[in-house]
């Protein structure tokens, strides 16, 4: 079969046009045959196989199309980093960008599970070195027959689904926004309330972490630790220090260990702490200061942590500091106390407020109501702001459009990742609170799995009592 073409581009204004035919004609020839043979399948491949199941069994007869995504522009023709939508990585353990999986019914019940990708470029047309994206520019790309090895699944030439797509009979489901050419296919086949449906299904099938995924995250929470100490050894103790400097660290570690960070670093030193997302890192860490750390490596596999430390930059916890501190971790403490199987979701984030908002109140914010009052009208959420947590996976903010009564207004199973991350937030311009709380942020965030009988913490190479962290900091600085 004659595989699909498309025409070369060319820069607008590139320093070349087109090539000679001798040119042509040297550069297909005297390339050597480099397709590998006999591959074992990715360790991911059995279990994504089992996800695949799962989800055929929620829809029997029906088309499923989940994209991996295409490729976003940063500037002119320079693309971000790409990443696979997290349920394509899910499902197929592949990361190729422009990918889509297709579950086709077998009938009643049952599909046939095939992966359409961009296989190697062809060396008879020019495309693998005057294509942009060709692999002399974008580097060696598997074969069709080695991503089936390697993947488990039946693979097509990607250059052909959006006629396939648009030839298909029967009702259809789509994963929504991550490629617009096959949304535009099957314009015709699918509505927006079955393809929210399937979202919904897609993302609960995630809340639950299989074996291979725990082990994803112990790697991404160790490889954070790692992070931690070497923001800790370039943190000085007597000058400035660049919150770039710090997000720059960390990142360095991600990058040796993992595919990147998992979402943005937060560098807040000093005031920025209060700043619940500040990911500009554009301030400096002093002496006496605070910072705030949250960051997590992301594996290669797409699997991140979500840790954050607090830490006195001198070493050692002014009183005011190790107030607040002592208080968040109390509450960290209830919060983790109460991550159980069959626990509800939101019974932590209830613990860890219902303690943030007993130490708020015995310093007197709140005038003479009592604690009890305080948390009934949420009036601790002036200093406390956010929820404790959340599901944890592929996504630091895992499992987002899963069905609201299997997440939040479900239980607790064991397999299933969440962070405990209470915080106390004073803004520097709070007239409310005295002089000495104003521009103190806290927050001590960890990885909870929930096992059989309680819960383990999957961070917890990482000190998190205020004489631990200190104890923890002079031992690395020497």
């Amino acid at each position: 079969m004659t595989e699909p073409t498309e025409p070369i581009k060319y820069r607008k204004n590139g320093l070349t046009r087109g090539v000679t035919e001798e040119l042509a004609e040297n550069m297909k020839q005297g390339w050597a045959d480099t397709e590998r043979h006999g591959l074992e399948p990715i360790a991911q491949a059995p279990y994504a196989e089992r996800r695949r199941a799962a989800l055929s069994a929620a829809f029997p007869g029906e088309l499923l199309v989940v994209p991996a995504g295409n490729p976003k522009v940063r500037a002119n023709d320079t693309d971000y980093p790409f990443r696979p939508s997290s349920d394509y990585a899910y499902l197929t353990g592949d990361h190729s960008q422009d990918g889509v999986l297709v579950l086709e019914p077998t009938g009643e019940s049952g599909h046939r599970a095939v992966l359409y990708l961009r296989g190697r470029s062809r060396t008879d047309n020019g495309e693998f070195w005057l294509d942009g994206h060709g692999e002399l520019w974008d580097g060696r790309r598997d074969s069709l027959a080695e991503s089936g090895q390697l993947l488990g699944l039946a693979c097509r030439d990607v250059r052909t689904v959006h006629a396939d797509l648009a030839a298909a009979d029967g009702p259809v489901r789509v994963l929504r926004g991550h490629d617009a050419g096959v949304e535009k296919a099957l314009r015709d086949k699918g509505t927006a309330g079955r393809d929210t449906e399937f979202e919904a299904v897609l993302s609960g099938l995630r809340l639950v972490k299989d074996a291979w995924e725990i082990a994803e995250l112990r790697f991404a929470c160790a490889a954070t630790a790692r992070g931690f100490e070497d923001v800790v050894r370039v943190l000085a103790t007597d000058a400035e220090t660049s919150e770039r400097l710090i997000e720059g660290t960390f990142f360095l570690r991600a990058r040796i260990e993992g595919n990147d960070v998992g979402y943005s670093t937060i560098a807040a030193a000093g005031p920025h702490a209060t700043t619940l997302h500040w990911v500009r890192n554009t301030g400096r860490a002093r002496p006496g200061d605070l910072l705030l750390l949250d960051a997590g490596v992301e594996t290669n596999q797409l699997y991140t942590a979500d840790v954050t430390r607090t830490l006195p930059v001198s070493g050692r916890f002014t009183d005011i500091q190790r107030k607040v501190y002592d208080a968040v971790y109390a509450a960290q403490e209830a919060g983790i106390a109460a991550v159980r199987p069959g626990a509800d979701f939101r019974d932590f984030h209830r613990a860890a407020q219902r303690e943030l908002a007993e130490h708020l109140t015995s310093w007197g914010l709140f005038g003479d109501l009592t604690a009890d009052k305080v948390y009934e009208l949420g009036l601790h959420r002036r200093f406390t702001l956010a929820g404790t947590g959340h599901m944890l996976g592929l996504d630091v903010h895992d499992c987002a459009h899963s069905r609201v009564e299997e997440h939040v207004d479900g239980p607790l199973k064991a397999g299933m990742v969440l962070t405990v991350e209470p915080g106390i937030y004073f803004q520097e311009n709070d007239l409310t609170v005295p002089q000495e709380y104003r521009g103190i942020g806290v927050r001590i965030e960890d990885d909870l799995l929930v096992t059989e009988d309680g819960s383990e913490n999957l961070s917890a190479d990482l000190p998190r009592r205020s004489d631990e962290v200190e104890a923890w900091l002079a031992g690395l600085r020497g």
